[in-house]
């Protein structure tokens, strides 16, 4: 019997929403937290504006640096690690693949294990989530969430961000860690 296979989102879901913050600091002098980050743009939550070509720039040239120390979502490990025995994990993000090697580094280093990495180069994870006969998928990106829900008629965990509280369709499940995350699962897949 083939284990169910889950799709997972990488950037504020595996790794905490906020790793990529300090950097985003300490590069242009600000103290942002993820309180003020309440859209899927770092930019929304700046005092002051910003030119988004530099910052597209700034970030494209950190990316393999700020992905390779990035922080593990609280407990992630632990659960994906539980999970193993009785689902496929595949990892399905917008993640280019530029940071292919760093990103397989990264799960290496961290011990968190994976069935299979796709890296898209951007957010629309609809194709690979059909291509792979993904049965749930776990996200942060509030219109990712409700597209895969509503396409593929699968439950998706919604990791609760200040960025993603949009309303969602009943098939979305808004969990606020990795523990609710595991009750959901547990529950689903009896």
């Amino acid at each position: 019997m083939q284990k169910p296979r889950f799709g997972i989102d990488i950037d504020g879901t595996v790794t905490c929403p906020s790793t990529l913050i300090p950097h985003i600091n300490k590069q242009y002098n600000v103290n942002i937290t993820l309180d003020d980050v309440c859209e899927y743009d770092f930019l929304s939550a700046f005092p002051h504006p910003v030119d988004r070509s530099a910052f597209n720039t700034w970030f494209k040239e950190n990316e393999p640096y700020m992905y390779k120390v990035s922080e593990v979502a609280k407990d992630a490990k632990t659960i994906l690690t539980a999970w193993k025995n009785n689902f496929e994990l595949y990892y399905i993000s917008a993640r280019g693949e530029n940071v292919a090697d760093i990103t397989v580094d990264w799960f290496q280093t961290q011990a968190i294990p994976y069935d299979h990495i796709e890296l898209l180069g951007s957010h629309d994870k609809l194709a690979a989530a059909k291509k792979y006969d993904i049965e749930a998928f776990f996200e942060d990106k509030h219109d990712n969430a409700v597209m895969l829900a509503e396409e593929l008629q699968i439950p998706v965990v919604l990791f609760d961000t200040p960025y993603n509280r949009l309303t969602v369709p009943d098939n979305v499940v808004r969990v606020y860690n990795w523990q609710e995350a595991n009750q959901f699962i547990t529950n689903y897949f009896k």
